[in-house]
């Protein structure tokens, strides 16, 4: 559980500050103002995907203790944050290119797929542990109700 509070707070300063280093980045280097760039939701991609899901997953930890089952949690936990921070890093990437009028290459969506399928394979095992995690829940409600 505490990993997770961690990944949240983790996740809230980098979403503030990729915010400040969007705003100054792109004031730095002259880039029109409401011109597009990976830059403008790095830090929104960092809160939604980063800190708010942190909690939720925590929340979830929480009533379910999902973390009884270490391997898939820590399946989820790994690979769901290296695929968000992999994937927000090229975005911030891709979009530092942009502003500085450089093209991006093919390596760059390549790497971002890399970190798409490693959010989808993190909360697929995310999945799979909540799944067990309500069926014991309910397995134990119902040896409850059965012997009480």
């Amino acid at each position: 559980m505490k990993a997770l509070y961690w990944a949240s707070i983790f996740y809230l300063v980098l979403g503030l500050g990729a915010g400040v280093f969007y705003r100054e980045f792109t004031r730095a280097n002259d880039f029109p103002e409401g011109e597009f760039t990976q830059l403008s939701v790095a830090h929104t991609h960092l809160l939604a995907l980063g800190f708010m899901m942190s909690l939720i997953f925590l929340v979830l930890e929480k009533v379910f203790g999902l973390s009884r089952n270490r391997g898939q949690f820590n399946a989820f936990f790994w690979l769901y944050n290296v695929g968000v921070v992999v994937t927000v890093g090229v975005m911030i990437w891709h979009g530092c290119l942009t502003v500085m009028g450089e093209e991006s290459s093919a390596m760059i969506s390549g790497i971002a797929g890399l970190g798409h399928i490693f959010i989808t394979v993190g909360l697929i095992a995310f999945i799979a542990a909540l799944g067990n995690a309500v069926s014991e829940a309910q397995e134990v409600k119902s040896q409850a109700v059965a012997g009480g």
